[in-house]
């Protein structure tokens, strides 16, 4: 058997009702009230197996095969199915009894599309049972299978007689991780998984005659998993070609993205330590309110974008500085005197993004011709553009649809900076970075894998003859993910969200209510919990909360929110997270 971490079940989205053993393998349930766990691994793409041994089925029923919603939700709640913490159930519950039951409705059933399911040749399960689970993501299928063979004579690696399938296209963008999942409505109930670490199930059973691995060399599974399909580990996550510790070039996160802290001196400085050449800097005042500044490789040093603490559309127009950033350097870049960017004594910090170390190049993709500076394989751009005040596209140098893209009117004062996203349901909407307001439709048609479509004039983003700078990135796996979770109003048991990375930089701002920007990364709070906060808007200085109102946990595949604060976590609130990566899942143990 191959090394790698295997998946466990997860401490963070367990209901209260659900206790774990065995090193967070076996479910036990101690009530007769619902209470499920995922999990600790999302699946975003292709095709997994794992197994679930009936230890012991207590004194009601049980699911013992499933998988929740594809998107993290609020904490523990039960919406009629289930007792669980910061997720929402998907559309293939198996039951003990043979019944299977499409859950789906308990989240948005737009995003699973048409649920079909068959229970043709499904038996009941009871103690001693091993329940086989094959999983197709891109297809949108699941098998289930008891003791060496699955239902109905299905056959996973052809594709053939699954039990549940279902069309939403919402689910299987790549976007959504689906999560393995068990319930227990019994006292005594006992549910024991197999993610591939081991064919004994913690040695609750004599190991599989088969000692199978999947087809990578990864697992030990005591039945032979159907081809094609893997175990649920470290070693098989899903992560950008790019990324390869072999190599020895900058395509990893660390090279790709970054924060740096600094003293200010009153003079001019050189700011080391990012290990990169960047692109774009954008600088906060730790120590006050002073201002946010932008200083990108595309538009020059010198060249100013501030985002101020003014509400409403007063933002001011780019600007010439010749005492804030004056050069990038290959691991940093070199500061003036200005307060906004070394006063003395002042501490700063500088979230940094690595484009194409200022080469820019004319795209001509869309119907006007734009200036871009590209960073595929880290999913980010720089584009420079005019507008028109009329229906126009622009190319924007990525090679998917941007996820997030920032927006500023370059030439004039008085307008607001624009954050436009799709991360969610497959709609474009936005929020300023510079105000409170929540989240609305922008009425944009949006990007496709190569143009931006600016399909009306707006003064944030195209009226005619004005200037403007685009900072646009797409979700890679394993560099940078972007998306919304529901808060639960709970401190010790806030939504956990994955991610597929050890996150370094994560933002968060409420989109259905009046919320600031909020902002964490492992350089200002070196140790979990993370919790010295600092916001894009409102600018002020940096708070350390350690027992306070804002705090978040980074975790190996993602982040936990564990604090009850509104601003990050309030009932059944809406929040935008934009995070990007320290270290990769699958290198956790590499890097």
């Amino acid at each position: 058997m191959a090394n790698s971490n295997f998946a466990t079940l997860n401490l963070h989205t367990k209901g209260s009702r659900t206790g774990l053993s065995d090193g967070g393998l076996t479910h036990e349930s101690g009530t007769a009230d619902l209470a499920g766990v995922t999990a600790t691994m999302g699946i975003t793409s292709g095709k997994w197996y794992w197994e679930v041994y009936v230890t012991d089925g207590g004194s009601g029923y049980y699911y013992p095969g499933g998988i929740n919603s594809g998107y993290e939700g609020g904490g523990e709640y039960y919406q009629g199915y289930s007792y669980l913490n910061g997720m929402v159930q998907g559309p293939a519950r198996y039951r003990n009894n043979g019944n299977i039951f499409d859950t789906s409705s308990s989240d948005d059933p737009d995003r699973w599309g048409t649920v079909t399911v068959s229970t043709t040749g499904v038996s009941t399960t009871s103690n001693g049972d091993i329940v086989m689970v094959a999983l197709d993501y891109d297809n949108g299928k699941i098998w289930y299978g008891k003791n060496g063979t699955f239902y109905n004579s299905g056959n996973p690696a052809t594709g053939t007689n699954q039990q549940v399938s279902w069309d939403g296209t919402q689910i299987k963008d790549g976007t959504h991780p689906i999560f393995p999942f068990v319930e227990g409505y019994a006292t005594g109930n006992n549910l024991t998984l197999n993610f591939g670490q081991d064919s004994s199930f913690a040695g609750r059973k004599s190991t599989g005659s088969a000692a199978a691995a999947d087809g990578n060399g990864f697992g030990d599974f005591y039945y032979t998993p159907p081809s094609g399909y893997l175990a649920l580990c470290s070693g098989n996550q899903v992560t950008s070609t790019d990324i390869d510790p072999a190599e020895t070039d900058d395509d990893i996160p660390i090279k790709n993205v970054g924060v740096v802290k600094y003293t200010g001196t009153g003079t001019s400085q050189a700011i080391t330590g990012l290990g990169f050449q960047p692109d774009l800097v954008w600088i906060k005042q730790r120590n006050g309110s002073g201002h946010n500044v932008l200083t990108d490789s595309t538009r020059g040093v010198t060249k100013q974008l501030e985002i101020t603490d003014t509400e409403g559309g007063s933002q001011p127009a780019e600007s010439t500085n010749t005492d804030g950033v004056t050069a990038f350097g290959t691991d940093g870049f070199t500061v003036g005197g200005d307060a906004a960017y070394s006063g003395n004594t002042n501490t700063y910090v500088a979230w940094c993004w690595r484009a194409n170390g200022g080469t820019t190049s004319t795209n001509t993709d869309g119907t006007v011709a734009s200036t871009v500076q590209t960073n595929q394989a880290a999913g980010f751009s720089i584009v420079s553009y005019t507008g028109t005040g009329t229906a126009m596209t622009i190319g924007h140098g990525l090679s998917k649809k941007p996820n997030i893209t920032i927006i500023k009117d370059r030439s004039s004062a008085g307008v607001n900076w624009i954050l436009y996203y799709d991360v969610d349901d497959g709609s474009l909407d936005y929020m300023f970075p510079n105000a409170y307001t929540g989240g609305a439709g922008s009425g944009l048609t949006g990007p496709n894998n190569s143009i931006w479509n600016l399909n009306s004039a707006s003064s944030y983003s195209n009226t005619s003859s004005r200037n403007y700078i685009m900072y646009a990135w797409h979700n890679v796996d394993g560099y940078q993910r972007f998306g919304t979770y529901n808060g639960n109003n709970r401190d010790d048991g806030g939504p956990f969200v994955f991610t597929g990375f050890r996150p370094k930089i994560v933002v968060i701002k409420g989109i259905e209510e009046q919320y600031g920007w909020h902002v964490f990364d492992t350089e200002r709070s070196t140790s979990n919990l993370i919790s010295d906060n600092i916001s894009w808007f409102p600018g002020g200085a940096e708070t350390s909360e350690p027992t306070g109102a804002r705090k978040i946990d980074f975790l190996g595949n993602g982040f936990k929110v564990m604090a009850d604060a509104a601003s990050i976590n309030g009932q059944d609130d809406r929040y935008l997270y934009l995070a990007w990566a320290d270290v990769p899942f699958k290198y956790n143990n590499t890097f």
